[in-house]
């Protein structure tokens, strides 16, 4: 048996690990298939909906965390703009609007080559930035980290 093989069949799958997270933070959760959990968690401005899907074929755990946020027409240019703004900043992972479904979404990918194992530490930093527990709307306050540059929000 060659050491590829005996990693494959020992590693643990990672949507087991963000299960037990869910269930640990009491999250309405659906685990639709071995390859993908939706997780459903209430925050102060919006519902989130958590994604996991597990790409085995590019060992990577994909996040897409959709919040419901309507934008009028006459204002997705504006929308555009500031989320191509914070995308300039962010450092992993990038925000979409979907403007058919109404929808704005954070996605990101946590690679787990070579057998690496995911931790609930690593699961949980995933959506952080999206994340439901902020005491104001995603993006509302402007932060300036380099001096002489302007904040993107």
């Amino acid at each position: 048996m060659s050491l590829a093989s005996y990693t494959e069949e020992s590693r643990i799958n990672p949507l087991d690990v963000v299960e037990r997270l869910a269930a640990g933070n009491d999250w309405s959760f659906e685990r639709a298939s071995d390859d993908e959990i939706t997780i459903l968690v209430t925050g102060r401005w919006t519902d989130y909906q958590l994604s996991y899907t597990w790409m085995g074929d590019i060992e990577a755990l994909h996040l897409a965390c959709a919040f419901d946020l309507r934008v009028p027409e006459r204002r997705r240019a504006e929308v555009q703009a500031l989320i191509s703004l914070i995308n300039e900043r962010l450092w992993v992972g990038h925000f979409d609007h979907w403007v058919t479904e109404g929808i704005v979404m954070f996605r990101h990918a946590l690679v787990l080559a070579g057998g690496t194992e995911a931790s609930g530490k690593q699961c949980e930093a995933l959506p952080a930035r999206a994340h439901a527990k902020r005491s104001t709307p995603p993006c509302s306050k402007p932060r300036a980290r380099h001096r002489g540059r302007s904040p993107a929000i």
